[in-house]
């Protein structure tokens, strides 16, 4: 009964077993391929992540990305601070000065003739022995500024009257731009007349010489005081000193006006000397020396006067003048004029820079351009000699350190 019953009922169940069959094997088969796809596709995306920018490279590679880091770079430094200006503190600078040595040549004949058409390469400037490379170097025809120092004190008469003419004499000789003051002395300085130009000025000071005070005549005193006026003033200054050259009561010795006329700067003396024709009446008719109210005085002095306005004029680059006659005053001042107003004027920087205050001795040759020594000639193709004038040295600057 039973085979019966499975006979019949057999060929339908079969048919169910294998459709519940088939049923469950393809459930299996997607549940189980279910997480397979979904672990794939996971790891394909961890693969194929973009890689960042920072990275570099390829952008395609497959794998691990190490990003680089970045360094970081250090702060910029803070602006240097600013000093704090403190009330009532001026602002200082530092300045170097150059020393710079200006000296004036004069170049003449014999006769006292200026020779013209000199270049700055006929020139050698020697300074303690070493020679000097010239910087600048010109001729000057420019106006003068000059003092009018006049001796006017009761000793003689005819002093007094020489002294006048050559007063005179100079001022005749100024020209329209000059700058000029008149001082007298005797005892003391006076300022007669401020620096002008206006000759009437000059006129009208020397006017007022006609009672002499005292019969001292002062010399190293007032050159001193007078010195030490125009070193304040800028530029080349002249002092035309119209003396007999004789000091009867100064405070200052020989040295300490010496040592000042080294001391200061461009500064040139042209003394002039006064009573000339007497003391040489009196050397041969040996008449007394008497320089004025009683003081006595010897023509051993007026000799000695004699040789220290040489020795002013040589150390500042002038010359000394002896007229033995009045008519000798008109020619004199042009020689000094032209002496002034057609000089060359040479600058340079010394090898020795140090202010020290030390005096620098000058010596200026004029040479040819191989070197030799240079040959004047007159218009008749003779040799001609003449003279250099420049001062014999200079002191130099000193700063305290």
């Amino acid at each position: 009964m039973f085979s019966m019953f499975w006979i019949r009922h057999s060929r339908p169940i079969r048919r169910r077993f294998l459709l519940i069959l088939v049923m469950t094997l393809a459930l299996v088969l997607l549940t189980a391929g279910a997480p397979a796809g979904n672990a794939q596709d996971q790891s394909s995306e961890g693969q194929k992540q973009e890689a960042p920018p920072e990275a570099g490279g390829p952008q395609t590679d497959v794998g691990p990305y190490a990003i680089p880091k970045k360094k970081e770079e250090p702060p910029p430094p803070p602006p240097p601070a600013k000093p704090k200006k403190v009330e009532g503190m001026p602002d200082y600078s530092i300045k170097v000065d150059v020393p710079l040595v200006n000296v004036d040549v004069l170049v003449t004949t014999k006769d006292g003739q200026f020779i013209p058409g000199l270049k700055k390469d006929n020139f050698r400037v020697i300074e303690d022995g070493i020679q000097q490379s010239v910087a600048n170097f010109d001729i000057s025809q420019a106006p003068i500024t000059a003092v009018l120092l006049v001796e006017f004190a009761s000793t003689n008469y005819y002093f007094m009257v020489d002294a006048l003419n050559a007063s005179y004499s100079f001022a005749n000789s100024l020209k329209k731009n000059d700058w000029v003051a008149v001082i007298s002395y005797d005892m003391k300085p006076h300022i007669l007349a401020d620096f002008t130009q206006n000759k009437q000025e000059v006129y009208g000071a020397l006017n007022q010489l006609r009672m002499p005070g005292f019969a001292e005549t002062n010399l190293f005193d007032a050159l001193y005081d007078t010195l030490d006026r125009v070193d304040q003033i800028e530029g080349r200054k002249y002092i035309i000193l119209v003396t007999t050259g004789v000091d009867t009561f100064s405070k200052l010795n020989l040295d300490q006006i010496t040592k000042k006329i080294k001391s200061t700067h461009d500064v040139t003396i042209f003394p002039i000397s006064v009573g000339f024709a007497v003391r040489n009446y009196c050397e041969t008719h040996r008449c007394g020396y008497t320089h004025g109210m009683g003081i006595p005085v010897t023509q051993m002095d007026y000799l000695q006067g004699d040789n220290e306005m040489n020795t002013f004029a040589r150390l500042t680059g002038g010359r000394a003048y002896f007229p033995r006659f009045q008519q000798e005053m008109p020619e004199i001042f042009r020689d000094i004029t032209g002496d002034i107003r057609n000089q060359y004027n040479l600058a340079y920087h010394p090898t020795n820079p140090k202010l020290d205050g030390t005096y620098r001795k000058l010596k200026v040759e004029v040479i040819a351009p191989d070197g030799g020594p240079l040959k004047v000639k007159d218009q008749k193709g003779k040799d001609v000699k003449y003279q250099v004038v420049a001062r014999e040295g200079y002191t130099a600057k000193h700063t305290v350190e």
